[in-house]
């Protein structure tokens, strides 16, 4: 649960702050109506956000900026302004300070931008694990799990260019993870002691992505009713991801490349030149090479950008790692939704390694947790899937020896998260298999169904509710719906 603190002397403005997280089962509120107060729960909690006035009745919100920066220098700090203090915020913007709030308090901006805050400190001090065997109890966006031949050259490259100040462009299918590798690279640098911003090129209209990156001054557009501090600012001395580099528009591209040879810039409207130190890593799902040749994409930037490449497989191309990344997922499922789900039947995996995953690991993750929603038991079966994932099974049926490596995959599975149900899961999964096929065979009819399974009408109704086998009045089982 993330904490945020909250620095006022003013009770209206802690209780508001209260007001809007207090109840929130995901956020804890810490509140100080002085900076000596504030100070010390900075050092005694570490909280993941800073919320601070920038007058305070016993020191200047400056220097107290300044203190938490000195304890922590990765805690997200948000200014509150009141009249004519909007100047001095923004000074603390150009010292690394997130953003700033004006008063009277917007709850849906405050809102906004602390969970901004909370997501930018969880980028910057959550570690990323690069190991094939992360526990499973691992946070599922903060792991890289993969044992493949890919996995293992991308771990190698991450060790060899993290440490070195140059720009890396990391080049992968949407899907695949990689922010996961530009947060591992900003940790294991020497910046990791800086900030780390991440900005998404497509995510952004081309003529707001500008002043999102270098700023404005008051009045250099409509509605630029502030002066506003862009992230290559915010940035100085750390390091910023620009994720679909590719989608950038011709114009941003000409002052990138400027920042990139010089470390310097003009915010949008000013003449001031302004002298940064940002490390940037970029990253593309787009063929960069052809971009060029067509003239939709810099080859001078191009170059620039590409110090060094780190290619990312996608998901159909890593083999096993599918299996560690659903027991991964799985299992941070079943613990986030507070289920039982501690296992995938054979022919729920059988569906799961014959699809072809266009949207790689994200993907994975997202029909993962569907299904552990849609899941009663134990068990995943065929039926909890996605309807896309399961009408994409290819080749049909599934022959005898790939049933049997199923069975065996799924045995194991279990066995490896050490169960202590084993039998009843294997039998309850066997069984649901055989009911299902048994009445699609006999159309719905369970006398004739129940003669055939050698069990009592009364054994086998009490069965298909148990295990959810779901019958139509034309009869099919829900595995037919793969």
């Amino acid at each position: 649960m993330p904490t945020l603190l909250v620095v006022d002397d003013e009770r209206s403005i802690l209780s508001v702050f209260q007001r809007i997280f207090d109840k929130s089962e995901d956020t804890d509120v810490l509140t100080a109506s002085t900076a000596v107060d504030g100070l010390s729960i900075v050092r005694e909690h570490h909280p993941d956000a800073v919320v601070l006035d920038v007058m305070l009745p016993d020191q200047s919100g400056l220097d107290v900026f300044a203190e938490i920066q000195a304890i922590d220098s990765r805690v997200p700090v948000i200014f509150i302004t009141g009249g004519g203090t909007s100047g001095t915020a923004i000074e603390a913007m150009q010292h690394g300070a997130l953003d700033y709030l004006s008063k009277p308090l917007d709850i849906s901006q405050v809102r906004q931008i602390v969970t901004k805050a909370f997501r930018i400190r969880r980028a910057m001090v959550e570690a990323i694990e690069i190991d094939p065997a992360v526990p499973r109890d691992a946070s599922p966006g903060d792991a890289m799990i993969g044992r493949c031949p890919g996995m293992q050259i991308v771990y190698k490259a991450i060790g060899r260019v993290a440490a070195q100040n140059v720009t890396v462009l990391i080049r992968g299918e949407s899907g695949t993870g990689k922010e996961l590798i530009a947060r591992a690279l900003y940790q294991h640098s020497d910046r990791a002691q800086g900030p780390f911003l991440a900005v998404n090129c497509a995510a952004i209209p081309e003529n707001l992505l500008e002043s999102e990156l270098f700023g404005h001054e008051r009045g250099a557009f409509t509605g630029a009713d502030r002066k506003h501090i862009g992230k290559f600012e915010q940035c100085n001395g750390g390091t910023l991801f620009l994720d679909e580099i590719g989608d950038m528009a011709p114009q941003l591209q000409s002052k990138l490349l400027r920042i990139l040879q010089e470390q310097r810039f003009e915010r949008i409207g000013g003449t001031e030149t302004v002298q940064t130190d940002v490390r940037v890593i970029a990253a593309t799902n787009r063929n960069m090479e052809q971009m060029v040749r067509d003239s939709q994409f810099r080859g001078d930037l191009y170059y620039r950008l590409n110090g060094y490449t780190i290619n990312l497989p996608p998901l159909r191309d890593r083999g096993d790692d599918l299996l560690l990344l659903i027991d991964h997922f799985l299992a941070a499922a079943s613990q986030d939704l507070k289920t039982n789900v501690r296992g995938v039947a054979p022919e729920t995996m059988a569906i799961l390694r014959s699809y072809s995953w266009p949207g790689n690991i994200r993907e994975l993750q997202s029909v993962i947790r569907q299904a552990v929603l849609d899941t009663t038991g134990p068990v995943l079966f065929p039926e909890s899937l996605p309807q896309v994932v399961r009408e994409q099974k290819s080749g049909g049926s599934v022959t005898s020896a790939s049933a049997e490596d199923a069975w065996e995959e799924f045995i194991l599975q279990r066995l490896d998260s050490n169960p202590d149900a084993l039998y009843d899961e294997t039998i309850e999964a066997v069984e649901k298999k055989l009911l299902s096929i048994v009445l699609r065979e006999t159309n719905g009819n369970q006398g004739e169904a129940s003669k055939l399974l050698g069990i009592t009408r009364t054994t086998l109704r009490s069965k298909i509710k148990k295990l959810g086998i779901a019958i139509d009045r034309v009869v099919h089982s829900n595995d037919d719906l793969d």
